[in-house]
């Protein structure tokens, strides 16, 4: 896959697998129980997802379109607010959900809730996540899809404060799992679709094979996996911009969040987190790979899965591209050929029914401008007729049926029924209106 330019003519490449699932159509009042093939249903009703990509004309490589993403003042694009509620988990950390819209009071329970992950160190606030948000809580009425969505944050991300000594992983689904349980509780007959974005597709995309036919999502589609974390990684260090430019920008922001959060990770300095923060503080150039290498593969998780003896061991253990297979559930994936951060790309979808494999000929990293302005973006369409196909006309259980029984225990944490009992959540102080138009200071959008 090249970087350094984009076809404005090429159709994007999208690999079925031989045979793809049955899908189970919801019925009219005229019509009796039927089914569909999943590459039917998408040439169907996804017909935005075989355009061409068209960039703007003064963003017409990778390289630029991941950059514009990073440095354009487009916060004001797409502008909306949440209402954030906190979660305590049973471990003492803090995650913050972010619901939209801030009223809700004419949907219905059933309303379908699209599920947002993030990308390495983002927040509701970023613009490639509003840019498909907006038209999916936009009243039907008002050419929207009139659906609720909530963005679960990282721990520390967005504006969401550290309470345990516990940072978050490239990988780890731990977090993710806590939130749809509470999700599901709070909304028992809504369905859930999951909307990822780069390292959010990474552990969403391991939720979904982990949990198989338990997950509570009941569709998935996810946009600029990172997939194989070594072997990008790899590519992305061998060379003069990727190494100084891009593992840099994604190095320093892991690096302020983690300089944000310092007082709370050094509250026992007996742990090994604490341990880790001075090593890493000393390191003279920063950069994602430097960061996993000194902090996230020695203090990411609890034992015995960390600490590991490597970041390559670290990067393995935390990949999704060997996850695909695992897949139970109608699931979307969309890359850039040009993409300059992530350059392997599991075409082959493992041979799963489930899995639709898409990579354009362009997009760069969580760009695909492709309007004059800078403002649009190709993805917006295919993903908002994908989530209404998986949201309306198809079968499918909620959340809260898709999964474990969800219990109350008498501590006042939420838990799977069977599951791990050091998983669980409560609701906690904290939260309120959060404007998604400001972001967080010192760290860049876009990534």
């Amino acid at each position: 896959m090249g970087i350094l330019g984009c076809s404005t003519s090429a159709p994007p490449l999208i690999h079925f697998a031989p045979k793809t699932a049955q899908i189970p159509l919801k019925k009219s009042n005229t019509q009796e129980e039927s089914s569909d093939s999943l590459r039917n249903l998408v040439q169907d009703k996804c017909l935005s997802l075989f355009t061409p990509f068209e960039p703007t004309w003064w963003l017409n490589n990778g390289h630029i379109q991941t950059t514009y993403s990073v440095f354009a003042d487009i916060s004001q694009v797409d502008s909306v607010w949440y209402r954030r509620q906190n979660l305590r988990l049973v471990d003492g950390g803090t995650l913050g959900l972010d619901f939209a819209p801030i009223d809700d009071s004419a949907l219905r329970d059933d309303t379908p809730i699209v599920v947002i992950l993030h990308g390495l160190t983002g927040g509701s606030y970023e613009p490639y996540i509003k840019s498909i948000l907006t038209h999916v809580i936009k009243p039907v009425d008002k050419g929207g899809l009139g659906y609720r969505a909530v963005i679960p944050h990282s721990r520390g991300c967005g504006g969401v404060p550290i309470t345990s000594t516990k940072f978050y992983s490239a990988g780890g689904t731990d977090d993710f799992r806590q939130a749809l349980i509470y999700i599901s509780h709070r909304y028992p007959r809504a369905i859930l679709l999951g909307l990822g974005f780069s390292l959010g597709s990474n552990i969403m995309t391991r939720y979904i094979a982990q949990e198989g036919e338990k997950c509570r999502l009941s569709s998935a589609c996810v946009l600029a996996n990172p997939w194989d974390l070594a072997a990008n990684s790899d590519i992305l260090s061998g060379t003069i911009i990727g190494r100084n430019v891009y593992n840099n920008a994604l190095g320093t922001n892991l690096m302020n969040v983690a300089k944000q959060h310092h007082k709370a990770l050094m509250a026992d300095p007996s742990l090994p987190i604490a341990k880790a923060l001075e090593p890493l503080m000393s390191v003279a150039q920063m950069t994602l790979t430097n960061f996993d290498k000194v902090f996230l593969s020695q203090v990411g998780g609890p034992p015995p899965q960390f600490p590991y003896a490597t970041v390559n061991e670290y990067y393995n253990a935390m990949s999704s591209h060997e996850c695909v297979g695992g897949i139970t559930i109608p699931y979307l994936a969309i890359n850039s050929a040009d993409d300059p951060v992530v350059q392997y790309v599991p075409m082959h979808g493992a041979g799963n029914g489930y899995a639709v494999m898409v990579l354009t000929s362009g997009g760069g990293h969580l760009g695909w401008f492709n309007d004059s302005s800078g403002k649009d973006r190709w993805t917006t369409k295919p993903v908002l007729e994908w989530l209404q196909l998986m949201g309306e006309g198809v079968v499918c259980q909620a959340g809260g049926e898709r999964g474990h029984k969800i219990i109350l225990w008498e501590d006042g944490f939420l838990r799977n029924e069977g599951g791990n009992d050091d998983l669980g959540c409560q609701e906690c102080e904290g939260g309120g209106l959060i404007n998604g138009n400001a972001g967080v200071e010192g760290l860049r959008k876009g990534l």
